[in-house]
């Protein structure tokens, strides 16, 4: 049980101190709310679901990296740079994967919606 307190304490630190997880948790409750309009299938919301997972594990990494760097050198280092620089690419790579696979869901639904 401590475990889990541990983990959803780190899980609202990022929540209440990194601006990016906001953003992408804004916009998983909007794609989920898109997801339900559009009526997609169990296994379509398990694909969303999934790679919404995919972003907001990602984004938490990435902070935990942040903090440990900030922790072991304060000062401006390269490497310190460049382990933050990896961590923020590792997001951004699952953000596209996640746009993609998002185009893939949603698109052709769109398109029967508007008529196309």
């Amino acid at each position: 049980m401590n475990s889990f307190k541990c983990a959803l304490a780190g899980i609202i630190y990022c929540v209440q101190r990194e601006r990016n997880i906001k953003i992408h948790l804004a916009a998983a409750i909007m794609a989920f709310m898109l997801g339900w309009y559009l009526e997609l299938s169990r296994v379509e919301f398990l694909l969303l679901g999934l790679y919404v997972m995919l972003v907001l594990i990602a984004e938490v990494v990435n902070t935990a990296i942040e903090v440990v760097v900030d922790l072991i050198t304060p000062e401006y280092d390269l490497l310190a740079k460049a382990a933050k620089d990896i961590a923020a690419g590792a997001v951004l790579l699952a953000a596209l994967a996640s746009l993609i696979a998002g185009g893939l869901l949603f698109l052709p639904k769109l398109a029967i919606l508007l008529g196309g």
